[in-house]
């Protein structure tokens, strides 16, 4: 098991504890195991039995239950909770704002078990009688509860994407390496995937017979074109059963929106003709798109036309933008995401922690400012050619201020600003907190515009195009966070930044060392705006980053 794995058991042992009102004390201490896991940079897998005892945080009976779960990968202690926790009770655990205390209340006074029952107590007034509710809470919980219905049985496209391997293998040791495709959502890089789809060249009794025998993959429905299973793996997939005559256009078919398959049939476009290599395609004047741009009108137009132009890829990123180190929230110093970003080939590193109004994720204050300043100085002379940039990601006050005072502000290469508080706002409180935040000179990027977590929380409601008209107006960056919870701006967004000349900068959010590498999810969702490689602010080489931060600062005279 690697600490992710291990801090989430301890995670859930705590709260578990907590919901059938044991041992406080105990509880507590197992959550802090939980974080103190999650803040080491060694795998626990690595660390000597003896020393893991003495390690910040763990102590005597965390260290055993770490090497029960190294041992066995179990944890009997937490099996037994859950074997005498309702299902729909730990379900409770995913509904943002009702924490294990209060699930305690739920379970154990109002005798509810399940996220519907809950749902239909909420509507009938009967939460907010409780100690510890109120209309407020109750009102939060309705929405949140109605919220996650919606989105149950989606998955982030990075929880999809590396479980589809797994799939695929299992898959292809029965109907052979090339008699399964990957198709749908997956290959149109969607933000969310329902389920993984596969064209399969098989008789669909075949299929059925085949995977009757698969521990794990159960028939849930059936219709004329395809077959859908539960996996053991939490994800439905859908398969399309297909012969070698017809999995060509099958393939298309199931990767393309129903739009641009009716444009294939108007223009006389061979479906058959279409998934062979570009080349084919260029000899009748046709370029070839990929799945992830058939949702696109204005790169439909562009091929229809036969000519497509570049966008960004893979490897066209120069520099990280947006990181978090251990000053703020970070689980790793300075100079080991410097490092970090080192190794991966690219020529420069913001460092932008949290501001002091975001206490709960160590904001820094003036002093701790100054004396991270000095630290990025010293390490810059240690890591030249590399440059480590000076910045901050700075709340947006409710009134739309930044959190520091312009002499403080002045004293960063960019500062990124971002809402993280009170994102309960009605459109107009929005659009004027953010609206005034652009128009201060000292925003140089407008960091995750809507707040919104995917599968977690909506954004709050903004004008997007009056957002993006602003920024333009006052020379501010729209970030496209590229953490996959968040990808936002969503990338509809960006053919209307691009045509008012606001640059993006695809940036990581990175909280450890790893998290540089989400940087990846946020270009697959920028290829699907064709968001040129030019236009992507963390693409540009540090020469031409300087430059750009210092004609910034002399256009806002700062």
């Amino acid at each position: 098991m690697n600490n992710y794995e291990i801090a989430d058991s301890f995670s859930l042992l705590s709260k578990l504890m907590d919901i059938h009102g044991e041992n406080s004390f105990k509880a507590k201490s197992y959550a802090s195991t939980a974080f103190a896991i999650e803040k080491l940079t060694t795998p626990l897998s690595e660390i000597p039995k003896e020393n893991i005892a003495t390690l910040k945080g763990i102590g005597a009976s965390g260290a055993q239950k770490i090497m029960e779960l190294l041992d066995t990968g179990r944890l009997k202690m937490l099996e037994e909770l859950i074997l005498n926790t309702p299902k729909g009770v730990i379900e409770m655990l995913n509904i943002k704002g009702i924490g294990p205390k209060k699930i305690h209340t739920i379970w154990k006074e109002m005798e509810i078990e399940s996220i519907g029952e809950l749902l239909y107590a909420c509507k009938e007034n009967r939460l907010k009688l409780y100690k510890g509710f109120g209309e407020k809470t109750q009102q939060n919980v309705i929405e949140k509860i109605e919220f996650y219905l919606q989105n149950m049985g989606s998955h982030l496209y990075a929880s999809a994407e590396k479980v589809e391997p797994f799939i695929k293998s299992f898959l292809q040791k029965i109907f052979g390496d090339t008699g399964v495709i990957t198709t749908g959502q997956l290959l149109m890089q969607n933000e969310i995937i329902n389920e993984l789809e596969f064209v399969i060249i098989a008789e669909e009794e075949s299929i059925e017979k085949s995977l009757k025998q698969a521990e794990g993959f159960t028939l849930k429905n059936k219709e004329n074109n395809f077959l859908c299973y539960d996996t053991p793996v939490g994800i439905d997939i859908k398969i399309y059963p297909a012969n070698e005559q017809n999995a060509s256009r099958i393939f298309l078919q199931t990767s393309s929106p129903v739009d641009f398959m009716a444009l294939l049939d108007q223009k006389g476009i061979n479906p058959e003709d279409y998934n062979k290599e570009a080349e084919v395609l260029k000899k009748e004047g046709k370029a070839y798109l990929p799945p992830y741009l058939r949702d696109n009108k204005k790169a439909i137009q562009y091929a229809m036309e036969g000519t497509l132009p570049g966008y960004i890829q893979q490897g066209d990123v120069k520099g990280i933008i947006h990181c978090h180190s251990n000053w703020s929230d970070g689980s790793n110093t300075i100079e080991e995401m410097a490092q970090a970003a080192i190794s991966r080939g690219l020529e420069y590193l913001v460092i932008s922690d949290h501001s002091k109004s975001a206490f709960y994720a160590q904001g820094l204050h003036e002093d701790k400012i100054k004396a991270q300043h000095e630290y990025i100085d010293e390490l810059n002379e240690k890591l030249a050619p590399f440059k480590i940039f000076k910045s901050i990601e700075s709340d947006i006050l409710n009134d739309g201020n930044l959190d520091y005072s312009p002499a403080v502000l002045s004293t960063f290469d960019l500062v990124i600003g971002s809402v993280h508080s009170n994102l309960k706002m009605p459109e107009e409180k929005a659009m004027k907190r953010l609206l005034t935040a652009i128009e201060n000179p000292y925003t140089t990027i407008l960091g995750h515009m809507t707040g919104r977590l995917l599968l977690s929380r909506p954004g709050y409601p903004v004008n997007h195009h009056t957002i993006i008209d602003a920024c333009a107006a006052n020379n501010v960056v729209i970030e496209l966070n590229a953490h996959p919870s968040r990808l936002d701006i969503d990338w509809r967004y960006i053919e209307y930044a691009l045509e008012k000349n606001v640059l993006i900068s695809i940036d990581p959010d990175a909280h450890v060392t790893d998290g540089l590498d989400d940087i990846r999810y946020g270009i697959l969702v920028a290829q699907k705006a064709m968001l040129p490689k030019e236009m992507n602010l963390s693409s540009y080489s540090l020469a031409r980053f300087e430059a750009f931060i210092a004609e910034r600062k002399k256009l806002k005279n700062i």
